[in-house]
Order: C-alpha cells, then sequence, then structure tokens
C-alpha cells in the first residue's frame, strides 16, 4: 500500500489489545516488528494487531493504518527456528517481527495450522527423540523387510539380456584393468574345461540348456593382482584365474570343487541379488539423505566387478554345500572343496578363526562344515 493511501485509510484504529470482549486480544497483545511497502526495500516500525474478528492491521507509531486483511488472507511464513516471521499481505506489503511465539498464539488463536508440525517437535525435544527413534524403526523395517521382498520380485522379473548386459560390462572393465590372457598349457584348459561341462550338464540350469547356448561357460585369465581365484557373474560366466590352477597343483579335483562352488553361487543367484540388495540400501540411502552425490552414484554403477567377488557368509556356505552336492553327484571328491581351504591355509597362511569382521566363513570353519557334510551326503549315498 502506497503513503498516500496510507494516509487516505489512515484512520486510528483502536487496538485489539483494548477491544471490549475479544478473547484473542487478551492473549495476545500487539506484536512489534518492521514493516515494507510491495516492491521497497525500506522498513518502518509498526505493530501488527488481530481483533475479534481475525482481522489483521499494520499500524505504525501515530496509530495509522498501514496495510489490513482477514488473517486467514494473509500469507504467514513458517516457523523456522528463530528466523523472523514474515507477514504478506495481499496488497504485497510485508510485516516482519522476531516474535515467533506471538505469531503462532495468533494463529492458533484463528484455528490455523501455520505453526507446523516441524516447529512443534524442535520446541518439544522428547517429542523430537521419539520422531528420530520411529524414523528408525522405519527403516530398519525397510531393510529387514522391504528390501529382500522386493529385491526376490526384481531376480524373478530380470530377463536374460539384463544378466547378460551386467556378465559383459564387468568382464571388459577387468579385462581393461586387471586380468591379462591365459598362459596355462591347453591340454591343462582342456582337462578343466571337459571336467566343468561334465558339473554344470548336472545342474538345474545345465539340464534345460538349449544347443549352442550352454548354461555356464569357463574362461581362463591371468588374474594379476586379485590372484588365486574364481568367480561367477549373473549368466553363468564362470572365470579362473591360472594362479589357482597353479596353486592346486596337479590336483584337478581341488580346482573342480572350486568351480562347483561358483556354480552354486549363479543357481542360487548370489551375484545378482547382492546388486539389487546394494541398490535397495543405496536407495534407502537416498531416501533418509537426498542426494547422495555423484561419488557414491559411481561407486554404485561401476561397482558391479567388485560385488562379483565377493558374497556374505550365508551365500559361500550355500555354495560350499552346493559343491559338496554337485561334485558328489557327479561321482568326484565331495570334499574337494574344503582340501582347498586346507591348501589356503597351508600356502597362503590363511589361519584365522575370528570371522565376526569378515564377510566370508572363516577357513577353519568351513573345512570342518564342508567336510562333515561331505561325510553326511557320501553315508547317505550307500
Amino acid at each position: 500500500m502506497s503513503a498516500a493511501c496510507a494516509r487516505k485509510v489512515g484512520r486510528p484504529v483502536r487496538s485489539s489489545s483494548t477491544s471490549k470482549g475479544s478473547t484473542l486480544a487478551s492473549e495476545t497483545p500487539a506484536l512489534t516488528g518492521l514493516w515494507r511497502e510491495a516492491g521497497q526495500a525500506r522498513a518502518k516500525e509498526a505493530r501488527l494487531e488481530v481483533d475479534e474478528a481475525f482481522i489483521a492491521a499494520v499500524l505504525d507509531a501515530e496509530a495509522h493504518t498501514l496495510a489490513t486483511a482477514p488473517l486467514r488472507d494473509a500469507d504467514v511464513s513458517a516457523r523456522i527456528g528463530s528466523i523472523a516471521r514474515r507477514v504478506t499481505f495481499p496488497d504485497g506489503s510485508v510485516f516482519e517481527t522476531k516474535d515467533n511465539d506471538g505469531i503462532d498464539r495468533l494463529l492458533r488463536g484463528a484455528g490455523s495450522r501455520t505453526a507446523g508440525v516441524v516447529s512443534g517437535l524442535e520446541q518439544f525435544r522428547p517429542r523430537l527423540i521419539a520422531f528420530v527413534l520411529l524414523t528408525i524403526v522405519f527403516c530398519v523395517a525397510i531393510y529387514r523387510y522391504a528390501v529382500p521382498a522386493l529385491v526376490e520380485v526384481a531376480i524373478w522379473a530380470t530377463p536374460p539380456a539384463v544378466t547378460t548386459a551386467i556378465s559383459q560390462s564387468v568382464m571388459v572393465s577387468l579385462d581393461n584393468s586387471v586380468f591379462a590372457e591365459s598362459t596355462l598349457p591347453e591340454a591343462r584348459r582342456k582337462a578343466l574345461s571337459d571336467g566343468f561341462s561334465q558339473l554344470s550338464a548336472l545342474t538345474p540350469r545345465g539340464e534345460t540348456q538349449t544347443p549352442g547356448s550352454p548354461a555356464y561357460t569357463l574362461n581362463f585369465r591371468r588374474g594379476g593382482s586379485i590372484g588365486p581365484n574364481a568367480f561367477a557373474l549373473p549368466d553363468g560366466t564362470v572365470v579362473l584365474t591360472d594362479e589357482l590352477v597353479e596353486l592346486a597343483g596337479s590336483d584337478d579335483e581341488i580346482v573342480l570343487g572350486v568351480l562347483a562352488h561358483e556354480i552354486g553361487h549363479v543357481d542360487h543367484e548370489h551375484s545378482l541379488r547382492q546388486l539389487y540388495e546394494a541398490a535397495g540400501t543405496a536407495g534407502l540411502i537416498m531416501l533418509i539423505g537426498g542426494d547422495i552425490g555423484a561419488g557414491t552414484e559411481d561407486l554404485l554403477t561401476q561397482g558391479a566387478a567388485l560385488v562379483a567377488l565377493s558374497h556374505s557368509r550365508g551365500a559361500e556356505r550355500e555354495a560350499d554345500r552346493f559343491s559338496v552336492e554337485l561334485m558328489h553327484k557327479a561321482g568326484r571328491d565331495p570334499a574337494a572343496v574344503a582340501r582347498f581351504f586346507e591348501l589356503l591355509q597351508k600356502k597362503l597362511g590363511d589361519t584365522g578363526s575370528d570371522d565376526f569382521l569378515s564377510t566370508h566363513p572363516a577357513t577353519p570353519e568351513r573345512i570342518a562344515e564342508t567336510r562333515r557334510y561331505a561325510k553326511e551326503i557320501e553315508a547317505a549315498g550307500k
């Protein structure tokens, strides 16, 4: 409202604090602050009063009306800590005051909820603590129940083309950064490939494979920095490093026991499940914290190769048991994978017994459990 208009309507207005019979007036005295005309930066001292009809008026020091409107038509800013509140009138003029409590009393008296839930939580800390605890419980429930359920649905709905694309991407990444071409003798590679084909043909996926489209493929690579290792990708691609074959010496049963273990990861869809779990966890983090940043996004999108090289304890135990069962079914040594663990103890010094902070079960535990299960399988087959 312009100064001219202010003078035109500038009749003294009786303060609502003196309005007879006004319950609001008795509870809410005039609020002091600054008033600015629409589009003007210069402010003048003023006070805000609301009468029993909830008509808000801004008055200057001489009690001249500067702006007036029903309180419901004014735009009142939300309360954020101790930041000054702004009451914007329909004509664009603004009244600003640091009396947050006074504004809240006006709004409550007018039946408005503009004061906000967040402000109430800020003022009442026990309620804020309860809100935080409920948020934590909600997030844990999502992580514990909703994410696993969604992962299973995602695995069921994932077409083969997607797992193939993921696996090819991982192989390209590792071939460009870690692996080198295998230097194993051709005869050794053929012997291991034949044994691998025998094992894979006995799996549920292998029994339904079509000619020219094997359920599993074995790839030989020199492992470089990852050393003696083997891993499986979601589409049935299994990678075996030269270093692992060299570690096993002439004992092909050990190598085949490890390959049966990796086939077990594919059969139980461990790699795909782990990728979706990582994506679900990232989604939960974004739900809590908002944008997770480009660095974390890159880690999630480029982390498939890392996921392929490690699995949870439960997945490792499941793959160990699968190896025992598959090797026994093929007429081979069911305890071969246990002998591989013993080899790791002997040649690489992997003798740790504490698996509390480890992703994989401790080697001594895996040896004992695998040998026990192998004896159980052999006894049941007699």
